[in-house]
This record gives C-alpha cells, sequence and structure tokens, in this order.
C-alpha cells in the first residue's frame, strides 16, 4: 500500500475516532465517516447506511457531488440488497457494474443507476454489525482494485468500533448523570426538607409560646415566615420528583419509602425530646411512587401535629402493607386536639388520601390522646399480601 495513503487513512480513522469519542453528534460524525471514505478511495459517491431490526438499512449520510448524495439520503434499502448482506455476513462485495451484477442490478435505486463500479464494506464490529459502508464511481469509471477494497474495509472497521466505543461512553455518561441525579434528590428530602420542616416546626412553637406578647406586626412576620417555609418544602419536593423522573430508558430509583419513614421519625424525635417507635409490616420497598409520596407527606402532617400539639411523652408509628394495601398510623398519648385548634393538616391529610382513594380517620380524646389511621388501596396488594 501507498504510504502515503497509508497515513491518510491513520489520520482519518483517529479524526473519526477523536470526533465519536468526544461525545459528537453522530448526526455530525457519520457524514465525517463517509465523507473521508469516498476520498481515501478516489470514489465519486460514498453511503453510510444503518442497520435496522428488521434486516433492513437506512442511508444516514452520503457525500459526492452534484445532488446524487444528498437525493439518497433517508432512502431504505431492502434486506436483500447488497448493502443488507454485507452488513449481516460482514464479507465485502465488490462489482465492475452496478447494473449488469445480479447481486446489484435488482437493488438499484433511481439516482444511482448513472454509477458502474462499487464496493461495499461492513461497517461496525464483529459483535455489533451496525450497517455498512458503500463507495461508487461513475459508470466508465475505473473499477475499485482489491488495495482499495481492503483499505476500506479496514476504515469501516475501525470508524464502526469507535462508534461502537462512543455509544457505550454515552450510556454510561447518561448513568451516571442519572445517578447523580438521584444523590441530589436523595439530599434535597433526606437533608434539606427535614431540616426545613424542623424550622418551620420551631418557628410554630415559639409563636404558640409568645402568643399575645407580640406586637400584631411581629406575629405576621411570625406567620409569614413558616408559611414561606411551607412554600419552600413544596418547592424542593417538585424538584426532587422532577430530578427522579428517569429517562424512559433508564429509570431512576425514586427515594425508599422506608428510608423517609425512618428520617420523618428522627426529625419527630427530635423536636419532641423522645424518639417515637416504628414499627413496619410488609414489604414496602415496592410502593409506586405517587402514593409513595402521599404516605411522606401524611406521615410529617401527622407527626407535626403531635410536635405542635399533643405534649405527648410517647409516640408509635405504623407502616402496613397488607391485603388492603399501604396503612399507615400515628398514635400517641397526649392530650389530644386542643379545641380552637386548626384543622388545616387534617384536612390535607384527607385530600391526600382520597387523592389516593383511600381513606383516613382520626380519633382524639384527652384521655387516650390521638390516633391517626390512613391508608389507600394498592393494584397489587393480593399478590404482596
Amino acid at each position: 500500500m501507498d504510504p502515503t495513503l497509508a497515513t491518510r487513512a491513520l489520520a482519518a480513522s483517529t479524526e473519526i475516532t477523536t470526533a465519536a469519542l468526544a461525545g459528537d453528534d453522530p448526526d455530525s460524525v457519520l457524514p465525517l465517516v463517509v465523507r473521508r471514505a469516498a476520498e481515501l478511495t478516489s470514489a465519486d459517491l460514498g453511503v453510510l447506511t444503518v442497520r435496522a431490526e428488521d434486516g433492513r438499512l437506512t442511508v444516514e449520510a452520503a457525500h459526492g457531488t452534484g445532488e446524487d448524495a444528498r437525493s439518497v439520503v433517508g432512502n431504505v434499502l431492502s434486506a436483500r440488497s447488497a448493502a443488507a448482506r454485507v452488513a449481516r455476513s460482514g464479507v465485502p462485495i465488490v462489482v465492475d457494474d452496478l447494473l449488469a451484477d445480479p447481486r446489484t442490478a435488482p437493488f438499484v435505486p433511481g439516482p444511482l443507476r448513472g454509477y458502474g463500479p462499487f464496493a461495499v464494506v461492513p461497517f461496525g464490529t464483529r459483535e455489533r454489525r451496525l450497517g455498512a459502508l458503500a463507495v461508487y464511481r461513475r459508470r466508465g469509471g475505473p473499477p475499485f482494485t482489491p488495495v482499495a477494497v481492503d483499505l476500506l474495509h479496514s476504515f469501516g472497521a475501525q470508524a464502526g468500533l469507535a462508534m461502537v466505543l462512543a455509544e457505550g461512553a454515552t450510556a454510561r455518561q447518561r448513568v451516571a448523570v442519572y445517578q447523580e441525579r438521584d444523590r441530589i434528590a436523595r439530599d434535597l428530602h433526606d437533608l434539606i426538607v427535614q431540616r426545613l420542616y424542623a424550622a418551620g416546626v420551631q418557628l410554630d412553637l415559639l409563636d404558640r409560646r409568645l402568643a399575645g406578647q407580640l406586637e400584631p406586626q411581629d406575629a405576621a412576620r411570625l406567620a409569614e415566615a413558616v408559611d414561606q417555609l411551607d412554600q419552600t418544602i413544596a418547592e424542593v419536593r417538585a424538584t426532587v420528583r422532577a430530578l427522579t423522573s428517569a429517562d424512559p430508558t433508564e429509570q431512576v430509583r425514586a427515594p425508599d419509602l422506608l428510608d423517609s419513614v425512618r428520617a420523618e421519625v428522627d426529625t419527630a424525635g427530635e423536636l419532641l425530646g423522645v424518639r417515637p417507635t416504628l414499627e413496619v409490616s410488609g414489604d414496602v420497598a415496592g410502593v409506586p411512587v405517587p402514593v409513595a409520596d402521599h404516605a411522606r407527606a401524611a406521615l410529617r402532617e401527622a407527626l407535626s401535629n403531635v410536635v405542635r400539639h399533643s405534649g405527648a411523652r410517647s409516640v408509635v408509628v405504623r407502616l402496613v402493607r397488607d391485603g388492603y394495601g399501604l396503612r399507615l398510623q400515628v398514635a400517641d398519648d397526649g392530650c389530644g386536639i386542643p379545641p380552637g385548634v386548626t384543622r388545616r393538616g387534617l384536612r390535607h391529610l384527607e385530600e391526600r388520601a382520597t387523592a389516593a382513594g383511600g381513606r383516613c380517620t382520626v380519633t382524639s380524646s384527652p384521655r387516650s390522646g390521638t390516633n391517626v389511621t390512613w391508608e389507600v388501596p394498592l393494584p397489587d396488594a393480593a399478590a404482596a399480601s
């Protein structure tokens, strides 16, 4: 082989590999592959086809003079065409005249009937055959020599390998991005939301202790600060949901329900001075994300009521998945729900249960404390039980 040609081939392969592994869009790399293939073989037209699952090939890129290159892009080739056979077998096909050779004559599209010499080689690797790389010369031009075909075959393999490696690198990068999103979502939920929630409860308790001692404008500012914290928590939750909305091809695991329940219990324990008892029954790992989101919010609301109003010395949190579905219970030995206290939080519990197709019941008395039972059905509850 001409040393100059070998040097050009090596330079072209290096250029393709660099572009592919740099993460460039395949739509820009494939035209570069076919352009360099046409230049290396002194062809009038180069065509790169990509294989579909049904065996047919689609022309993804072409390079040549005139309108021929643009007119063939997007064409779908028969699974019986020479290019399709090469893509399946990995064996190049070379003919001196497209219209005279029985291997190619039946499958020549109209825009390519002005070409004669033709060579097509596999594009990709033995394990991952992406398609075929073909070159053409005008009718009457010299046929492709064995040296040119060998060069094209080697170039197609090297360029295809670069694309395969790039696919793997892109997939790993995508997984890494989703894993990082998952980590950020967990940190937001398990750290930031918990701290905001604790700060909001402490401000609310401070407001109650200083009731009647604050100027009206100061009391209003304190109430506004609590509302702003509540709003911030809602916005962080929305961000968490957005972060855990994975690409359809790569599902990212949502924050674990049991981990979230433990974190809520820990936060309530810090505020109460005594950690609630947590009892778990059944497999709660597979609870659908929307139901798990409702359950987290319901637990936070129930524990918030305990911290703010009950004066409880002991609290029990039960999380159960059984034949009905998911049941969450928060029981305390406090003073019950004081008269005159707004029931906005309890309404939120009921609304969330209703939204999930379930129910919420609350019993409360000064003697026995308060018992909140929040339960929703699950589609696969029978299987889970």
